[in-house]
């Protein structure tokens, strides 16, 4: 029986504001789409809630047996700065024309930039990395879809979706929880309104006005996509026009996955997804993060300490755990104190993984009186993850099997009280959960790096001297290294490990 029958997952669908058993379309094969940056600035603390919060889903639903093809786009064309007002310049646009770039140039260097800073917390790269402008003709297509349907109009080459045809027969605003009606009488929005019919008609295609560099031909003459049906677009090309889950941050709810939804709804007949996963925004010291506010902090300041809000660097693995220690769907606040505190909580699960290479360990062959409480343990591991994917109680559970090993290690605990198969499966759990699922990984100094360097050189001369029969200078090398704690051990293959003593 496969880990998800036994542990089933249950997520909460944003779509339904309840909690629903996850029972993909075609399993044990998942299809996930996440809404991923406009690259048009370093990746921030924003980026990385987003990128860690579906790296997790991604990891534990492999780990549990099913395949997971994970979509997740580059938007490199069509964000305007005023998306929900549809007006203002493309960002990427005006990022090119302040630094005297090209538009792509801005797309490759904050691309690299954000695949620096995701590679560090150790996020996983996804299945398929789409880029909106790799997908035009795409996007016309779903468009004309759109227009055949009846669901859109052309005013002077731009093409509006038409939200008062769409909601005689489909809802708007399940996703949000807003009213279209509420939204039209509070509206102050007066940008393209002598040409839409309604002020919160949004644009699938835009037309380019003559300094507007990013471009291309269509049916409705040239132009660019409208931030939103570049989702619908990449998204149902690579999962199908209906697929398992829709993930992205809070902020997107509306108008972007409003949008994505109404524009398949108006193409396809069918949502696009089943179920809609939503992580919280961000604070900085209990304040929303803003360049303004001054607390914006990129994740670069953070790695190297170049902030005036936080004392020292910290390392991508000490930001990751803070992240693990909320529940995705709750904020979560950044301060100088907090990320102190998760480097400490980070380094004591470390430090206990690393005491199990060193752990020597004989243990009850029958059933051991401690048994029933690790299992419970190495269960609450699989249920607070099917859970939700809830990573602070997965944590919780970990810290109490963390608690064990300290305790089996400086012997206050007695080894007979567990089984020998009871001890195996807890250090299985708890390795796999940490490395696996939760993607943690130990952190390797400068100096432990240079440590090992130096111990490999040594091991290299000592094989050298060993093939030379010089067996006095092997023995040295060998016996001076043990009286400083490394000890060597020659395995039956002819190569040599070693392990250094704490």
């Amino acid at each position: 029986m496969p880990d998800f029958e036994r542990y089933p997952v249950y997520l909460y669908n944003s779509l339904t504001r309840s909690l629903e058993q996850f029972e993909p379309i075609n399993g044990p094969n998942v299809g996930l789409y996440v809404c991923g940056p406009t690259v048009y600035g370093d990746p921030h603390l924003g980026h990385a809630r987003a990128a860690i919060t579906f790296d997790i889903v991604v990891r534990y639903l492999e780990f549990i047996g099913y395949k997971v093809r994970y979509v997740r786009n580059i938007t490199d064309v069509g964000h305007l700065e005023n998306e929900e007002a549809g007006s203002g310049e493309d960002k990427i646009a005006k990022r090119a024309r302040l630094e005297q770039l090209e538009p792509m140039e801005v797309v490759q260097h904050y691309t690299n930039s954000y695949h620096d800073g995701l590679d560090a917390l150790n996020c996983k790269r996804p299945s398929i990395e789409p880029t909106a402008t790799g997908h035009i003709i795409e996007q016309i297509n779903l468009i004309e879809k759109i227009l055949e349907n009846g669901l859109a109009y052309i005013v002077n080459g731009t093409v509006y979706f038409d939200l008062e045809k769409y909601t005689k027969e489909n809802e708007y605003g399940t996703l949000s929880g807003k009213i279209l009606e509420e939204l039209k009488a509070g509206s102050r929005d007066t940008e393209g309104l002598d040409e839409k019919k309604n002020p919160h008609d949004f644009a699938l295609w835009k037309r380019a006005d003559p300094e507007h560099i990013m471009r291309w031909d269509s049916p409705w003459g040239e132009g660019f996509p409208g931030w939103h049906v570049e989702c619908s677009t990449m998204s149902t090309k690579y999962l199908g026009e209906q697929f398992d889950i829709h993930g992205g941050g809070l902020d997107l709810q509306f108008p972007h996955h409003e949008a994505e939804i109404a524009q398949c709804r108006g193409a396809y007949g069918t949502d696009p997804a089943r179920y809609w996963m939503h992580n919280n925004m961000v604070t900085i010291d209990g304040a929303k993060m803003s360049k303004s506010a001054g607390n914006f902090i990129t994740l670069e300041q953070l790695f190297n300490g170049n902030h005036p809000l936080i004392d020292k660097a910290f390392h991508p693995m000490t930001v990751r755990f803070l992240m693990l220690q909320s529940h995705y769907r709750s904020k979560i606040d950044f301060t100088n104190s907090a990320l102190l505190a998760a480097e400490k909580g980070y380094q004591r699960l470390i430090d206990s993984m690393k005491l199990l290479e060193e752990l020597e360990f004989s243990g009850s062959k029958g059933q051991g009186e401690l048994d029933s409480e690790i299992a419970k343990y190495c269960d609450q591991c699989y249920q607070t993850m099917s859970d939700d994917f809830n990573t602070a109680q997965t944590l919780a559970a970990l810290f109490e099997i963390s608690s064990r090993i300290n305790s089996l290690y400086h012997g206050q605990l007695n080894p007979k009280q567990i089984s020998n198969g009871m001890y195996e499966r807890m250090v299985n759990t708890f390795r796999q959960f940490i490395i696996e699922v939760l993607g943690l990984k130990a952190i390797q100094s400068e100096d432990n790096s240079k440590t090992e360097k130096l111990v490999e050189l040594l091991i290299d001369i000592r094989a050298k001297a060993r093939v030379r029969k010089d067996f006095e200078t092997a023995d040295n090398i060998r016996d001076d290294l043990a009286e400083i704690g490394i000890l060597l051990k020659d395995e039956k293959s002819g190569k040599t490990t070693y392990k250094i003593k704490s």
